[in-house]
């Protein structure tokens, strides 16, 4: 969930519209002409190209706007099957060069040349029509997490800011994408990109929020969908509120994994017993609660817990930076993240627009209430307000329900203690796609299965699904295997 065109595009098309009532359009292949990627996009032989896609589904003569897409070619001619679309999560998350780095990070030669790997840029992200909500730099320091509430009281107080964001939202410059810059309309862009490329079907991978955009798509266009690859999975209500607040239940679910590496590793000072080291987690938590550090403060502490737990290797970084908060010495450098506004005003535009929210401050504080009870470490956090509360209350059309109607053509890959995208939700999410699903799960934490983790049962089952379509005979459990 962590982490642009001198291009042209040969002829005009509009390609069939799904799930909007009373549309209907003809599909004309358009020529994609590839070229040279953006500056900051470029990586050895990826191209890229844009895409003009209809603002408003419901009106595809309208408005147009640009959809920024990659390719990197499979070298292997004779072995192409075909297209493997690709999104690295989010919302928000740039996918221009995603197809290089999942190259570069493990995918096997045999899937890069059975596959023209695809990215893009979501709608509203990057150079795909970017939103704003003309974020303040204190608002985006602020992150994705409201404040640790404590009381209702702290909820109360938190309201006014997100509000606040809202309406700057609301009345920014690219408010008119609001509407429409929703998964559905994601999913409708990526099939345009099918038809564009002129192929029958698409193969798909996705990871964490892009697990929801995948099940979108292969729910609103089961018939072009061939063989989707679903990793890291939120549960089948997308990024919701009980996404948002399951949050709080993934780190618990991780934590222990850390815990057993601070123990492991006297020489941080962090605890010589797990139940140590959890006591350490809130007695920094409190400390910065009330006093920041280094510009730290106790919720920034409990996100930057959370968001280094995605990663086995990011353990040490993480138990240095304690050790600094504990005694106050220089933090370890963190590398700057480009493109703060556009991600953070994208996720908003996405996250908030595509369910609705609670709308009470009280509902907020009764969530908060029980989930800090529950989930103590982040609970006090992710189920406190945001600028969803307070969204502008246009709708184009209701979140699509996933299902089992379709081709048993999904295979989901999930670590058992994924703090991002716990595995409950995943199951959630298995349970609706019923007969069109298998469920690969490995005994391992952090975010992400393929290619980045180090589960070679779980990974193998996906290279397999790849290549020959070929799933499990049923829902698999991966052993846990060591870190080499």
């Amino acid at each position: 969930m962590r982490r642009n065109l001198s291009l042209v595009l040969a002829g005009t098309a509009v390609a069939a519209v799904a799930a909007i009532p009373g549309v209907s359009v003809a599909a004309t292949p358009d020529t994609v002409q590839w070229g040279p990627c953006p500056e900051g996009a470029a990586a050895p032989r990826l191209e890229c190209s844009t895409l003009q896609v209809p603002l408003d589904y419901r009106n595809p003569a309208g408005e147009q706007i640009d959809i920024a897409i990659s390719r990197l070619a499979s070298e292997k001619p004779e072995r192409r099957r075909g297209v493997l679309l690709t999104n690295p999560g989010g919302p928000g998350g740039a996918g221009l060069t995603y197809p290089a780095v999942l190259a570069g990070a493990g995918l096997p030669q045999e899937v890069s040349d059975s596959y023209d790997l695809i990215g893009f840029d979501p709608r509203g992200v990057g150079h795909s029509a970017p939103v704003t909500c003309e974020l303040t730099e204190e608002q985006q320091a602020r992150g994705n997490f409201p404040p640790y509430a404590h009381t209702a009281d702290d909820v109360t107080r938190e309201a006014g800011n997100a509000r606040t964001i809202a309406e700057q939202c609301a009345g920014s410059p690219t408010a008119r994408m609001l509407p429409h810059t929703t998964t559905a309309n994601t999913a409708r862009d990526m099939d345009r990109i099918r038809t564009a490329l002129g192929e029958p079907k698409t193969s798909y991978l996705g990871a964490s929020y892009g697990s929801y955009l995948g099940s979108v798509y292969t729910t609103m266009f089961p018939e072009r969908s061939d063989r989707i690859v679903l990793d890291s999975n939120l549960g089948p209500d997308g990024y919701d509120v009980t996404a948002m607040r399951m949050f709080a239940r993934g780190l618990e679910d991780r934590f222990p994994d850390f815990a057993a590496f601070a123990v492991a590793h006297p020489e941080y000072g962090l605890g010589s017993t797990p139940e140590q080291v959890t006591a350490k987690f809130f007695e920094l938590a409190d400390k910065l609660d009330a006093a920041p550090v280094q510009g730290v403060n106790g919720t920034a502490f409990r996100g930057l817990t959370f968001e280094l737990l995605y990663s086995d290797a990011d353990m040490s970084s993480l138990a240095e930076t304690w050790r600094a908060l504990e005694t106050d010495q220089p933090l370890p450098p963190v590398p700057p993240v480009e493109g703060v506004e556009n991600l953070m005003a994208s996720r908003f535009a996405v996250v908030c627009g595509d369910t609705r929210w609670p709308g009470t401050v009280r509902e907020y504080q009764h969530n908060v209430a029980v989930d800090r009870a529950e989930h103590p470490m982040l609970g006090g956090s992710t189920a406190s307000i945001g600028p969803c509360a307070f969204w502008p209350e246009e709708r184009v059309e209701p979140p699509v329900r996933i299902g089992d109607r379709g081709p048993s053509n999904v295979l989901m890959v999930q670590n058992e203690r994924d703090p991002g995208t716990p595995l409950a939700g995943a199951r959630n999410l298995r349970q609706a796609f019923g007969k069109r699903a298998t469920m690969v799960t490995a005994d391992q934490g952090g975010h992400g299965v393929y290619p980045f983790g180090h589960n070679t049962c779980a990974k193998d089952a996906a290279t397999e699904f790849l290549l020959t379509g070929q799933r499990p005979a049923q829902d698999l459990a991966c052993a846990a295997e060591p870190v080499e």
